[in-house]
């Protein structure tokens, strides 16, 4: 177990050079929601959005399913990997997401995701040996406590179907599990030990539903698998594999990390930033971010910085003082009406630039001290 924690903590250090948690999202003032899906064994959002990253910021997947998953769902869906979700669904799974629209919380997500529901066998998927046990890695961008439901599909499902929901069967749940790193990063996770069904063999789906005791929001997770004698392995996708999970050791060794101190049954905690185009023209667009506090208490001051797609210059900035890095960084911080965020709550600043085309941030935009 201690050489997993070791070689997730390097995976965390590799996925914040690689993957860079952009969201790009319809913004307004108000309350913040939750942002979640699985990173391991990794989603279809999530490895698609590994696999489509590039160091100008553009999104250009090599995998033929994630390729068209971005055909038919769009930018938005892929930039917003973590929010599969529906803000309604208050923990009611089969007779209301209906069968087909499991991977896209049943069309209910305020962006696209259904083109993630398609039935193919050339999805990025996680190689894993049944009957070992594994950890599971769950994002908490932002951090709420509840319940994880797992489920994996029975014996004789082939992901060329449509997936529903008598394809599965539950075989975990997990309440308020431990988390290391900070909410609203890209290495910040839940954790939990899994035993995988044993006497089984092939390609398979975990659909993981995570239900929030403090709302009506749940989140959905697709993640491609297959039971081959596999440690981790993810293939289909650009890059390197992910570490080797080791499925001898079920058993906490106690030298292992300690894990975040923050009561899971109160987690609201962090400060997050949320990318989003809202216009955009020939030679330049229009943007905004979202600030969301979800601490407990208020947040009295903040800042959020990024690093622009390659040929792209912020002109201006409202709602926000911007200065720029000698490596092209940008910081933007608050004015002085809107340095205090209550708890659960957001600000928006926003921004024009010029532009050749590679509108998003390279790498992760977040908030700095």
């Amino acid at each position: 177990m201690a050489r997993r924690r070791t070689q997730l903590a390097s995976l965390a250090a590799v996925l914040a050079t690689l993957l860079g948690g952009i969201a790009f999202t319809l913004l307004g003032q108000g309350s913040a929601q939750a942002h979640g899906v699985t990173m391991s064994p990794g989603s279809r959002t999530y490895l698609c959005y590994l696999d489509a990253k590039t160091s100008t910021g553009a999104l250009d997947p090599t995998n033929p399913a994630c390729k068209a998953a971005l055909a038919e769902s769009g930018a938005t869906a892929l930039y917003n990997w973590f929010a599969v979700l529906d803000s309604n669904a208050g923990g009611r799974g089969q007779g209301y997401v209906p069968d087909g629209k499991l991977c896209s919380a049943g069309d209910r997500s305020p962006y696209n995701f259904t083109g993630y529901n398609a039935p193919r066998g050339d999805w990025p998927r996680t190689h894993l040996t049944s009957g070992a046990t594994i950890e599971v890695d769950h994002s908490n961008w932002a951090a709420h406590p509840g319940s994880f439901r797992v489920y994996v599909s029975k014996p004789g499902y082939a992901p060329t179907s449509e997936l529903g929901w008598d394809d599965l069967e539950l075989v975990q749940t997990v309440t308020n599990p431990p988390a290391v790193g900070s909410p609203g990063t890209d290495g910040g996770h839940y954790y939990w030990d899994l035993t995988l069904p044993s006497g089984r063999s092939g390609d398979a789906v975990m659909f993981i539903q995570w239900v929030r005791s403090d709302s009506q929001e749940n989140f959905f997770s697709c993640s491609d698998i297959v039971f081959d004698g596999g440690h981790g392995e993810v293939t289909g996708m650009r890059g390197s594999t992910t570490p080797t999970p080791d499925p001898t050791d079920p058993t906490p060794d106690p030298t292992d990390p300690t894990p975040d101190p923050t009561d899971p049954t109160d987690p609201h905690t962090g400060c997050m930033a949320v990318y989003s185009v809202t216009n955009s023209w020939s030679g330049g667009f229009q943007g905004s971010v979202e600030v969301m506090n979800h601490n407990t208490t208020a947040l009295d001051g903040w800042s959020v910085n990024w690093k622009p797609g390659a040929g792209t210059t912020v002109s201006s900035v409202w709602s926000g003082v911007l200065s720029t890095g000698s490596d092209g960084t940008l910081t933007v911080k608050n004015a002085d009406y809107n340095r205090t965020i209550p708890p659960d709550g957001s600000v928006t600043f926003g921004f024009t630039a010029t532009s050749t085309g590679n509108n998003f941030p390279i790498g992760s935009i977040g908030c700095v001290n």
